[in-house]
């Protein structure tokens, strides 16, 4: 099991000026402990839950391009896009740059949107949640077509049409980066894994509930002809252990997850100081984590 950081608090005690710096040593400092993958927030606002909309944040795509020109060998990508915050088009465009320039490190995290506050507050369109769930499928499919050289073309869909599907230059990534999808629902989320994407993001709360969404994920799988194993696994560990800096404990909270066939586990610790919390605490944690079986 790898380890990736999820880098989600820009409450730097330097302020605002600190936090070029902050975010260019915790990206050095993830490739010398063997992070295998970096991620951001996409929100314009942070989350109630993690400080509240009055907080500092960054835009996703602007700061995971920052941390590409500051490393060289850990994978890059936002933890979860929003599908409503871009146009696709203009989605397949960032991401590409992103791949491009981080020599093939870009992996596009999309999800449906959950965060209203931040939509209404910007004056952006937030539609119900069927609405989203087409406009997500609608995005995939705008996304693999724009990263097909073969299928330049016009896109006919019920929320967006594009007369050309052009991307140029394509990605570095083979075939195209990797399409990971955030979220859990068990009837239109897993089977828009099985349909589309490389990899998929849960947040379980338990293994026993994990073991449950990937028993459905492999549901959805054979019903569209898809190898499971195919999907790449990730989660994102939600314990206090990685906060509280208690090697210790995460090693216990993670043992029940090792023999589900998760690659990555993905940790999220609620601070303003990324870096120093790699060097003292992720660095460590790196190898402990692939020794779990």
């Amino acid at each position: 099991m790898r380890v990736g950081v999820h880098i989600n608090r820009f409450d730097n005690a330097g302020g605002a000026p600190a936090l070029g710096t902050e975010l260019a040593a915790a990206g050095e400092a993830a490739e010398a402990a063997g992070v295998s993958r970096l991620s951001v927030m996409d929100h314009y606002f942070q989350m109630e839950f993690n400080g509240g909309a009055e907080d500092p944040m960054l835009e996703a795509y602007t700061t995971l391009g920052f941390l590409a020109g500051h490393t060289s060998t850990v994978r890059l990508g936002a933890l979860v896009t929003g599908v409503t915050y871009r146009h696709p088009g203009l989605l397949a465009k960032i991401v590409t740059t992103l791949d491009v320039l981080s020599g093939g490190r870009a992996t596009l995290g999309i999800g449906a949107a959950w965060y209203d506050r931040e939509h209404h507050g910007l004056g952006v369109p937030y539609p119900p949640l069927a609405e989203r769930f087409e406009r997500l499928e609608e995005t995939l499919r705008i996304c693999l077509q724009m990263w097909d050289p073969d299928a330049d073309g016009p896109f006919e869909g019920t929320h967006y049409r594009l007369a050309e599907t052009l991307c140029v230059p394509p990605p570095v990534s083979s075939p195209h980066p990797e399409i990971m999808i955030g979220g859990g629902g068990e009837k239109k989320t897993l089977r828009l894994v099985a349909q589309y994407a490389d990899a998929c993001n849960l947040i379980p709360a338990s293994p026993e509930e994990l073991r449950r969404k990937l028993d459905v994920l492999r549901g959805h799988c054979d019903s569209v002809g898809r190898d499971y194993d195919a999907v790449r696994k990730t989660f994102v560990y939600t314990g206090e252990a990685a906060t509280e800096e208690d090697l210790d404990a995460l090693l216990r909270d993670l043992e029940g997850y090792a023999g589900l066939g998760v690659d990555t586990v993905i940790l999220a610790p609620r601070l303003g100081d990324p870096a120093g919390w790699i060097d003292r605490f992720a660095s460590r944690a790196v190898r402990r984590v692939a020794e779990l079986e």
